[in-house]
């Protein structure tokens, strides 16, 4: 249900959690039908039944609410199973009994995680040979879909009270060994199906320690990639975008899903695991400065600023009888108060020109001779920025008043100081750029992207890092 890997390190360790790769949240629904079938099916209301009839029953709950006895408490399971499995009643439904306080349990409520798994009946799966050739081809005349595997019974959802009371196999070999169990009742789709989105991004996860796999969890959300394919026609307030991503060399079966290969965040580097000229000591790593010329890890950063005029306001060039006016240079702005796609910008540069006239204060003639009088409200470059113009859009908003927004693009390359990291936890800052002439090579003329120093894998016990090889 919970991804055992992402979650924060620190004070929210443990209690900031992420739903694994097939869980889901349940929505709820009316329990008004499920007791109806349940009175229909023998049970016993607790206004009709005398206090001595509770003894030897089983008591009947829905949602926590007592609602009243049956007698027969496997059969009535049975019946509200195949029910729940032909999908007559909603699929979300959760069934527990509880055979030491003898109890049945429904849940109809929203708020419960549950998860998929395959439905195996006398220790065999009910999905056959069939069902999987009709999944692959779901277009076909006699094709299925997920949505038909939970029609015709062979998956159904589970919550963790239901999951309590079930005997669930890891694998499909698990069923064939009856001697070790012979009353399996469900079967895990895929073990990995454990882990959440960005564990799944991890390659041989199971043979790194497990903080590790934590570390990285959290890291994965930092990494510069394409984060949209419509980045170029987007105004996010700030966004990154990496030069030459490609596809990792070595994926999860789960990124194949995820989707990952087609918008990936990483480039494939030709890694040394060596310790040279002492610059990589302490989790740094030394870069091939002719790799970055080539374009090695490169990205851009896109930062957009907007402003609006409202009353009173206007998009112009401030003159010099304008009140206020900035340090800025006001010369790269065009005649209608907005700046050129293209031109380059330094910090405190002027990017939208705007004037505004100050509120009135009275109604006096005093106050009629200041209200000629405009103020300087542009908007400036950030002070520690520099970069090209992107895209000026001018448009209205939903009140009626002019709205500007100004995309400012910056390239980043990489340099001392910046954080590189793998997929197995193991991050690092560049300690040093070393010409291609300077860098170590091998026997074939290989010159190496990055230097990682060999201290940083003994300790931390990444061997998938050493497998991914």
């Amino acid at each position: 249900m919970i991804c055992p890997a992402e979650t924060p390190e620190g004070q929210a360790c443990g209690l900031v959690k992420n739903l694994s790769l097939m869980a889901f949240v349940s929505v709820g629904s009316a329990a008004d039908r499920l007791r109806e079938i349940l009175e229909n099916y023998g049970t016993e209301n607790l206004v009709s039944i005398s206090p001595a009839d509770i003894h030897d029953s089983t008591k009947v709950f829905v949602n926590g609410c007592w609602i009243g006895i049956h007698n027969d408490s496997e059969d009535l399971l049975y019946n509200i199973k195949q029910m729940r499995r032909s999908l007559l009643i909603p699929k979300e439904v959760s069934i527990v009994r509880d055979i030491p306080n003898k109890e049945v349990r429904f849940y109809t409520d929203s708020g419960r995680v549950q998860r998929p798994l395959f439905i195996v009946d006398d220790n065999r799966l009910k999905l056959k040979k069939d069902h999987i050739r009709r999944l692959q081809d779901p277009e076909g005349p006699d094709g299925m879909n997920f949505d038909d595997t939970l029609k015709e019974g062979l998956v159904e959802f589970l919550d963790v009270e239901e999951e309590e009371i079930s005997m669930i196999a890891m694998n499909v070999g698990d069923l064939e060994n009856r001697d070790y169990c012979s009353t399996y009742s469900h079967c895990e789709i895929h073990p990995s199906m454990i882990l959440g989105v960005c564990a799944s991004i991890i390659p041989f996860p199971d043979h790194n320690q497990s903080p590790r796999n934590c570390y990285q969890s959290s890291m994965g959300k930092q990494a510069i990639g394409v984060y949209t394919s419509n980045y170029q026609i987007r105004m996010d307030t700030l966004a990154h975008c990496l030069y030459y991503p490609q596809k990792p060399l070595v994926i999860t079966r789960a990124l194949e899903f995820l989707h990952f290969k087609e918008l990936p965040s990483g480039c494939n580097a030709i890694v040394a695991i060596a310790c040279y000229s002492g610059y990589n000591q302490e989790d740094s790593v030394i870069m091939s400065q002719a790799a970055i010329d080539r374009g090695f890890f490169r990205s851009v950063f896109f930062r957009t600023y907007n402003d609006t005029s409202k009353n009173g306001e206007a998009f112009e060039i401030p003159d010099s009888t304008v009140v206020g006016r900035r340090h800025g240079d006001y010369s790269k702005l065009d005649a209608d108060g907005l700046i050129f796609p293209g031109k380059n910008v330094l910090g405190d540069d002027i990017i939208i020109g705007k004037t505004a006239k100050p509120r009135r204060l009275f109604d006096t003639e005093a106050d009629e001779q200041f209200n000629l009088i405009k103020k300087d409200d542009s908007t400036a470059l950030r002070h520690s920025e520099k970069g090209i113009i992107d895209q000026v859009i001018i448009t209205s908003n939903e009140d009626g008043d002019r709205f500007v927004k100004v995309k400012m693009r910056a390239i980043k390359i990489p340099q001392i100081g910046d954080k590189f990291a793998s997929r197995h936890g193991q991050k690092g800052t560049i300690g040093m750029t070393y010409k291609q002439e300077d860098m170590p090579y091998t026997q074939e003329g290989i010159i190496p992207d990055i230097i990682v120093n060999p201290h940083a894998i003994p300790s931390r016990m990444t061997i998938g890092h050493l497998i991914e090889c």
